[in-house]
């Protein structure tokens, strides 16, 4: 639907364009004849046409200009039906073939603006940006982390380990070697659980995992850790997917993670190089983060550089 709208747009922009630039060889392929009332007309269609173009291509809503162009394909019918009837010869001729034309586009126009309805009736809502309820929510980000790749995953895999630095995990708890019960806080002071299981692994370079049973919110995920060209760092490489559902809890949810959904992510990420490389988390007081993360990484507004680190990042 959206695609065939903008070509619909890109079609208007160019019979407008055609008909501003070369209104007099546009009356002569046509076949109108060139009275002053056609010397008038023929711009005006043009303008319009422009004005077509233009909410086609830069409005979200194909359909109410799918119908405008419904209109005008009308008006343009009715006047041609009018020359019609004026005209024989070859004259005559152009102006039928001109008139099918019309009519075949008048049929694509009404095409297009039905199927636009149709799709509003249909399509969820966006519960907010970046999420619909109903529909997946694809999540990537990556970081560089000044520790080995072999400790970076050490500390991943020991699940537990993930509210350290995830904001909305409240708990990750081991369950078996490759199961765990997963716990998140959910907008209105409410919280989400489900279990999880470990799919796929090879030490030191990969993880990847998926809820299991039936979850609230189904989810999978992966990380890849990758050795960094300095040979000291590690590239941890995210991929996260969330399947919103429907209904109450979808919108809540897909309210929830649709504020800045990949900045959500990367600020993840963000606490946890800090937790790797310093051993704490610098975030502003009342952020929310995870419950063992506030009782492990107590909080700390961050602070000024004192005026020895500064001479000493300046000899850097």
């Amino acid at each position: 639907m959206r695609r065939r709208g903008r070509l619909l747009g890109w079609l208007s922009l160019g019979l407008g364009a055609a008909q501003l630039v070369a209104p007099d060889r546009v009356r002569r392929i046509s076949g109108v004849d060139d009275s002053a009332r056609s010397r008038v007309v023929v711009p005006l269609v043009g303008a319009r046409e422009l004005v077509h173009a233009a909410g086609l291509l830069t409005s979200g809503r194909k359909g109410f200009w799918a119908w405008t162009r419904v209109a005008g394909d009308a008006m343009d019918l009715t006047a041609l039906g009018v020359a019609l009837s004026h005209r024989t010869g070859a004259r005559r001729r152009r102006l039928v073939g001109i008139t099918g034309a019309i009519a075949g586009i008048t049929l694509v126009d009404v095409l297009t603006a039905v199927r636009a309805g149709r799709a509003k009736d249909t399509d969820p809502a966006p519960g907010a940006r970046g999420a619909r309820e109903g529909e997946p929510m694809d999540l990537t980000a990556t970081t560089t982390i000044r520790k080995p790749a072999t400790e970076v995953y050490a500390f991943w895999r020991d699940l537990e380990n993930l509210p350290t630095f995830m904001a909305h995990l409240e708990e990750v708890r081991t369950t078996g070697d490759r199961t765990s019960h997963w716990s998140a806080s959910a907008p209105f002071g409410k919280s989400v659980e489900w279990d999880a299981e470990i799919t796929g692994e090879t030490a030191d370079e990969r993880i990847e995992w998926r809820s299991t049973g039936d979850a609230a919110v189904p989810n999978q995920g992966a990380v890849r850790f990758v050795p960094a060209p300095d040979g000291v760092s590690t590239e941890v490489h995210v991929a996260l997917a969330y399947e919103i559902p429907g209904g109450a809890v979808g919108k809540a949810v897909a309210k929830y993670f649709g504020e800045e959904p990949h900045q959500q992510l990367d600020d993840d990420l963000r606490r946890l190089k800090q937790v790797l490389e310093t051993g704490e988390v610098a975030r502003s007081d009342g952020a929310p983060w995870g419950k063992r993360a506030r009782q492990e990484f107590p909080q700390r507004p961050a602070q000024p550089l004192s005026d020895a680190e500064l001479e000493k990042g300046a000899g850097a």
